[in-house]
């Protein structure tokens, strides 16, 4: 007789994390920062994080601060450093940092998502009508123009 065991998922682990750029200076980062502490978002502290993965995978800069906001409203309800409910929010990431790295790496080269405009993106993202919209909204409330 054979059985299935049940094993924990594993924490994703991704190639390190590109040298750090200077953002202190970026335009973005202030109306980033201003959105999540404004929601009391652990996610406060990982605002160069997104940019610098956006910035490398080619992504609209409030796309991923605002898919973690959805989510897990800026990580206050993430489990396992999943800000974004990646994999139904059964994917474990070593850190939030991980998680945007991993998520952006995807969102910007995995054959699901690459070469897709946003409102594709986010319908792939998660099918459930009106999320695309919802997501949208929270990128507009970062910031209105790209």
């Amino acid at each position: 007789m054979v059985g299935v065991v049940a094993a924990p998922v594993a924490p994703r682990k991704i190639a390190p994390e590109p040298p750090k750029h200077e953002y202190r200076t970026d335009a973005r980062i202030a109306p980033l920062r201003q959105f999540f502490k404004k929601a009391g978002c652990p996610a406060t502290e990982y605002a160069a994080d997104f940019l610098i993965v956006a910035d490398e995978f080619a992504l609209d800069w409030r796309l991923l601060p605002s898919l973690s906001f959805v989510e897990s409203t800026g990580g206050k309800t993430s489990r396992h450093n999943n800000l974004f409910g990646w994999d139904s929010g059964r994917a474990r990431f070593d850190s939030p940092r991980a998680a945007i790295r991993y998520v952006g790496l995807q969102l910007g080269h995995s054959a699901l998502y690459r070469s897709k405009d946003l409102d594709k993106i986010l319908a792939t993202y998660n099918r459930r009508y009106g999320y695309g919209q919802k997501v949208k909204s929270v990128m507009r409330q970062i910031a209105t123009v790209q």
